[in-house]
């Protein structure tokens, strides 16, 4: 992390941290009047037009970062200002969500939190309000990412497992998918799967730290190792990447992060081939759109995993800090246009999803001791 005073070119060149910054100030005294102040201490340092970004595409977004235990909601208020809110899940991790429910992993646990706006959230230009309703205990199966399918089921990346699993009420998981070159069920992580792209409503592509068939047999092949796999056909679409993360199908193009490089890209589906579109400043994991723009989460480099990768060789070669935070990047030009820097004990970022064309949302129950306050009635049908 850069020395307080010193900003980076890139900074600069965007208006700097002295710009539009979130006030920690104005997000802790909205936090103490919601009685919500029980998130990781940090602190958010915004490039000059990334309030007004927001404000322009009307869209709040969600992080989960399992280093500070905590998902992180930001959402634009009426006022213009940012409305920032914490809360605790252990491990957590994958996030998904849809007008009805949004899903949660936590570390032995998959939340399933329904949407069901009052009348006064309304007013307050709260969008979504989401209640928690059902935790399934899964054990700790190491979830990663989760999207949800056509018929409202979540399907997630049961790492631990090497497969695409879903909440079952009987058993940690219900298997959904398995890589073919996966030999059998069992709790070793032998390819690191960990990201999943839905096409069309159910699980299109999936990304592995590699197609290895022995208990962490992936930690042999970070570098270049790494796969995009078609669901369908069981067969890789793209090979020779390292450590990658995030398949998305998005306006029929599918994009990756190749999180090893500190790269966003597309999958050229005839070739087979990565095309760089931009190279971030940071260990890339997270990816969502709206509009024109993508949205990546951005991580520090850390030591073990993230040591000896192309990403950490470029960072030294250019002098250039790694950063954890959350970057917009233009598809139609591959520039990174805005930015949200984060600091304090919190370096590591997993998931980042946004709700477009919903300035606000509200998730409630983050702690324990307010699951007693969520009542609600459905009546008896006439």
């Amino acid at each position: 992390m850069l020395p307080p005073g010193d900003v980076s070119a890139w900074q600069r060149r965007h208006g700097g941290v002295g710009g539009s910054t979130v006030s920690a100030v104005e997000a802790n005294e909205q936090e103490r009047k919601d009685g919500a102040n029980n998130g990781p201490q940090i602190e958010f340092s915004a490039t000059r037009l990334f309030r007004q970004w927001m404000g322009e595409t009307q869209s709040a977004f969600a992080f989960t970062t399992y280093q500070g235990g905590a998902l992180c909601v930001i959402g634009v208020k009426q006022d213009g200002f940012l409305d920032r809110s914490f809360f605790p899940f252990e491990r957590c991790m994958g996030l998904a969500h849809n007008e009805t429910a949004l899903w949660v992993a936590s570390r032995y646990q998959m939340w399933r939190f329904s949407n069901n706006v009052t009348r006064s959230e309304q007013e307050a230009g709260i969008g979504r309000a989401y209640r928690p309703r059902v935790a399934y205990v899964t054990g700790d199966i190491d979830i990663h990412e989760i999207d949800i399918d056509a018929g409202g089921r979540p399907i997630f990346a049961n790492t631990a497992f090497s497969c695409l699993a879903t909440v079952s009420d009987t058993s940690s998981f219900q298997e959904v998918w398995r890589p073919k070159f996966v030999s059998r069920l069992a709790s070793e992580d032998r390819c690191h799967l960990n990201g999943l792209a839905m096409r069309d409503g159910k699980p299109g592509f999936v990304t592995a730290f590699s197609m290895s068939d022995t208990s962490e047999g992936w930690r042999q092949l970070r570098v270049g190792g790494g796969v995009v796999i078609d669901v369908d056909s069981h067969e890789p679409v793209a090979t020779g990447l390292s450590l990658p993360h995030s398949p998305r199908w998005h306006k029929g193009r599918l994009y990756v992060l190749n999180s090893g490089e500190g790269s966003f890209g597309e999958i050229d589906l005839n070739t087979g081939s990565y095309q760089e579109i931009a190279r971030l400043p940071g260990y890339a994991r997270g990816l969502d759109f709206v509009g024109r723009f993508a949205v990546v989460g951005l991580s520090m480099a850390r030591d073990g995993v993230f040591s000896g990768l192309p990403l950490e060789d470029r960072l030294t070669q250019t002098g250039e800090a790694a950063r954890c935070g959350i970057r917009v990047i233009d598809l139609d030009t591959g520039d990174v246009v805005h930015g949200l820097d984060i600091q304090g004990k919190v370096q590591e970022l997993f998931d980042v999803r946004l709700f477009p064309n919903i300035p606000r949302i509200a998730l409630m129950g983050g702690r324990a001791g307010d699951y007693s306050k969520l009542v609600s009635a459905e009546q008896k049908a006439q």
